[in-house]
């Protein structure tokens, strides 16, 4: 069995769900599994449009409660580069954990400069100047900060979870 399949269709509902229902239950501001759900659909589903869906689906589900808004473009965007990151994972299979990790940091850090660019240059919150990009990335790494811890409990928490079962799963029984 290749490992990178999923065993069946629940696994990406309750994907789905988690993801939706954790932007929508209250939380710190930023600290939410999407980028984890993100790098792990991408990592563990056998094709890619099946972690776009996912993550696709997350966010949509979890806006069309809290609401639309005109900025969110930029965060859908920005919240499929951990899909794509998690699809070229199951090309390293012997430095797979270290890819992860540096992957998960990535999807913060892109994250950031993504949906902090686009506030900054579509919006009149800053002016449009050096000092403008500077104070609205100044502004938002208290967001970061929790991004940042939310991202890397959730990837641990997922991939370790993934990694149990599996370790379970397909461990041999001892012959007495």
């Amino acid at each position: 069995m290749e490992q990178r399949n999923w065993p069946n269709k629940s696994i990406t509902l309750l994907l789905i769900a988690l993801g939706a229902c954790a932007r929508i239950a209250p939380h710190p501001w930023n600290f939410t599994p999407m980028m984890a759900i993100g790098l792990y659909a991408g990592a563990r589903s056998a094709k890619l449009w099946v972690g776009v869906l996912v993550t696709m689906s997350a966010l949509l589900a979890s806006d069309a409660i809290l609401g639309f808004y005109a900025g969110m473009w930029y965060v859908y965007a920005a919240s499929l580069i951990p899909v794509l990151l998690g699809w070229l994972a199951q090309q390293q299979p012997r430095r797979r954990v270290a890819f992860v990790a540096a992957s998960a940091i990535v999807s913060s850090v892109s994250f950031f400069v993504i949906t902090n660019a686009a506030v900054w240059a579509t919006s009149n919150l800053y002016p449009h100047t050096w000092g403008g990009l500077s104070t609205c990335f100044t502004a938002a790494i208290p967001f970061y900060r929790n991004q940042i811890a939310g991202d890397a409990l959730y990837t641990f928490a997922l991939f370790g979870a993934d990694a149990l079962f599996r370790a379970a799963l397909y461990s041999k029984p001892e012959v007495a």
